[in-house]
């Protein structure tokens, strides 16, 4: 692992705990709070926490100007990651908080999961099933338990951006991908022997690798 991890500080992001995973991991020294634009073109690869409501946590973004550069980071096939609403705001749109635009990195829809028997919002230990291959998840597509805290859902047009799935009721998607873009519904930083996994496979993601990812996926500028 090269260069740092931008941890964006604005988005209503559990931000301490992440921070606390990621020291207990040895990577302490390589962490740099992120709170304007400026800051995340110095970042190897950027981690967006968030918790709230979509159009909050993407009012949020604005009003800094971090969503701007958070798109012409994953432009450039930097590794970006999404955590909880963080994930949710990659999409296009959403309706939390009434209908809003998001960042747009990933063609999709989040929507309300649907009362389908259990309690929403879907709090506590779940399992997540990989698909495909993800830098995600590694090519070990066995089954792994994960922390949720959340009542909405990302709903991607392409399967192939699909990198995860869990079932509350019904089944919902719990992890997407395409190219340098990465989210999980999840709280990996909750979520024990695995969450850790996860995060330091995020960090060791080979850039180059990324890169090519990208361009393959059409991030590049001027695509989203």
């Amino acid at each position: 692992m090269s260069g740092t991890i931008g941890l964006v500080c604005t988005a209503g992001g559990n931000v301490g705990s992440v921070r606390n995973a990621l020291r207990h991991l040895g990577f302490g020294p390589a962490i740099r709070d992120v709170t304007g634009p400026e800051q995340i073109g110095d970042c190897d690869r950027v981690i967006l926490p968030g918790v709230g409501r979509f159009a909050t946590v993407m009012a949020r973004l604005r009003a800094g100007g971090l969503d701007e550069a958070l798109v012409a980071h994953a432009r450039r096939g930097r590794p970006l990651l999404g955590i909880c609403a963080g994930m949710q705001v990659l999409a296009e749109t959403g309706d939390e908080g009434g209908p809003t635009a998001g960042l747009g990195l990933i063609p999709g829809h989040v929507r309300r999961l649907p009362e389908a028997g259990v309690p929403i919002p879907h709090v506590g230990w779940n399992r997540v099933d990989p698909v495909g291959t993800s830098p995600l998840f590694g090519s070990d597509t066995a089954p792994r338990d994960f922390y949720f805290v959340h009542a909405w859902a990302f709903q991607p047009h392409d399967p192939a951006d699909i990198a995860g799935t869990c079932e509350h009721g019904t089944r919902f998607v719990a992890a997407v991908g395409r190219g340098p873009v990465l989210g999980v519904q999840f709280h990996p930083e909750k979520s024990q022997r695995d969450g850790l996994a996860l995060l330091a496979r995020f960090v060791h993601v080979g850039h180059r690798t990324m890169v090519a990812a990208g361009d393959a996926a059409g991030l590049e500028a001027g695509a989203v």
